[in-house]
Order: structure tokens, then sequence, then C-alpha cells
């Protein structure tokens, strides 16, 4: 298998545009989804938000004259479109038909723990600082679970826990792969997962029977337009140019983002014990950051 080597280090530029965009947009993104969901079902609206994302990527990628994937990168892109969009992404879509968006990005703030759990599976032996941030996070996620809207909703839980460990999964699984030039990369990955998610969504028997109001409609384009080809190919550009705790610190602003963008436009309430719970959960994540900063 050949791997693609590593880049070169990131100029401040390009390296704080790409760290906004996951910071502040895919924050929104949990908002936007929570009025999408008014007019789409689940997997439909993710499926239909990736394959159109996926065709404008691809137009971008050819005017630029990058590459076609090759067989093996096909491959590795339809592995992290089923982990990245489909349950990373298709979970959470799910969890926010029955719990606020605010609970949702709180719970997915827990992926740089698990990310640390599959980097020490593959060899990367956690040192005592980052053992502590995992413990002190996973409290929270526990304190999370126990809780809070996620205990009146079996399905909303056991989606907000899968979904979080597939993304990480996805993003060490898929460091260092062979995979396309960034455009192309994210158009395929985009492409398999919601190919994937709209075939899903027709064994689930998800129907529209009318075209949604004009509010979820411009919900899933803000979805299609930053939500996918802005900010996750600025995640697709940050695996391949940095450090992984640095790629998935976005997970620290996400959740208070969501959180704010649900009071104030959506009218959810501020649980004490989801915020409670988030604070424990980022500080293990901050803990993490930290040991592996010194470490390096």
């Amino acid at each position: 298998m050949r791997v693609t080597p590593p880049a070169a280090a990131p100029s401040f530029v390009p390296l704080a545009v790409a760290l906004a965009a996951v910071y502040l947009i895919w924050g929104s993104t949990y908002f936007a989804i929570a009025i999408g969901l008014t007019g789409f079902p689940p997997f439909l609206m993710g499926g239909l938000r990736f394959v159109v994302a996926a065709s404008l990527m691809f137009a971008l990628g050819r005017a630029k004259a990058q590459a076609w994937p090759t067989p093996m990168q096909w491959r590795n892109t339809l592995v992290m479109g089923g982990l990245l969009l489909v349950l990373g992404n298709g979970l959470v879509n799910v969890a926010e038909q029955q719990v606020s968006s605010g609970v949702a990005a709180i719970a997915v703030a827990s992926m740089p723990l698990w990310a640390g759990v599959f980097g020490w599976l593959r060899g990367h032996h956690p040192s005592r600082g980052e053992w502590l941030g995992l413990c002190v996070g996973f409290v929270g996620v526990l304190w999370l679970n126990a809780g809070s809207e996620l205990r009146a909703s079996t399905q909303g839980m056991i989606a907000l826990i899968a979904a979080p460990i597939a993304w990480a999964f996805g993003s060490v699984w898929g460091r260092g792969r062979d995979l396309p030039a960034p455009f192309i990369n994210a158009g395929a990955q985009m492409l398999c997962g919601g190919v994937l998610m709209l075939l899903l969504a027709a064994l689930l028997g998800e129907r529209m029977l009318a075209w949604p109001a004009l509010r979820p409609t411009l919900a899933v384009a803000y979805l299609v337009v930053f939500g996918s080809i802005v900010a996750f190919s600025a995640y697709l550009w940050l695996l391949q140019h940095v450090r992984p705790a640095l790629a998935t610190s976005y997970a620290y602003i996400n959740p208070p983002v969501a959180v704010l963008l649900g009071v104030l436009f959506l009218g959810e309430p501020l649980d004490p014990h989801a915020l409670g719970a988030m604070v424990v959960i980022l500080l293990g994540v901050v803990v993490i950051t930290l040991a592996r900063a010194k470490a390096s």
C-alpha cells in the first residue's frame, strides 16, 4: 500500500482559516441540522446534503486538475465516508430528532477522548497526563448520559454514544492512508457517504410527500455549502497537515457555539446538568491536549 508522506508544517494564515472553519462553522451546524429536520428525515437529509456537496467538490477538484481516485483511494474514501458521515454525522441527525442541538454537540465533544483510545490501540501509548484527561473526560460522558435529555431518550443516547466513536475511529484510521488530492478526497468521501445514507434512508422507509418549506431548505443549503464544502474540506486538510490533537481541537469550541445558538434562536433551555457535563468533558480534552503538547 502506498502511504502518503507527511506534509510540511503549514503557514499561519491557512492554519488559522482552517481552524476557524471547523471551530465556528461546525459549531453552527447543530443549529442548522435542528432546523433542517423540521422538513427532512435524518438520513435522507444527510444523503442529499453530501451528494450535492460531492458534485461541487469534484468540480472544484477537476478545475484544479486534481486526479480521480485510484481503486485503493476509492476503498479508503468509502471506509472514511461510512465512518465519518454515515455514522458520525447521520447518527447526530437521528439524535437531534429527540434531543436539543446543544446536548448533541456536548455529547460529540467526547470525540477526542475516543480518538485517544484508538490512538492507544494503534500503539501510541498515552502518558500519565493523557490517562488523567481520558478519565476526567469519560466521567463527563457518564454524567451526561446519566441525566439530562438523554435519560429520557434511549435512541438519542445510543446515537450520541456511537457517533463520536465512529468519527474518532475514522479520523485515526485515515491518518497516513493513500487518499486523493484534497478537493477530490472530500468529494469522494461525501459521494460514498451520501450514497450510503440515501440507501439507508430507502431501507428505513424515509419519504418526503412534498418539498419542505423555505426555512429547512435554506438550512440544508447552509449545511451543503458551509458545513460540508468549507468546514469538512478544512478538517480533511488539517488531518493531513497537523497533529490529530490539533485537528480535533474543534471539539472545545463547537459545544459552546451550539448551545449559545440553540438558546438564542431555538429557545432551548440551559440545562445545568448538561452544562456541567460539558465542562467536565472539555476539561478532560484540554488535559489530554496539554499532555500531548508537553510530550512533543
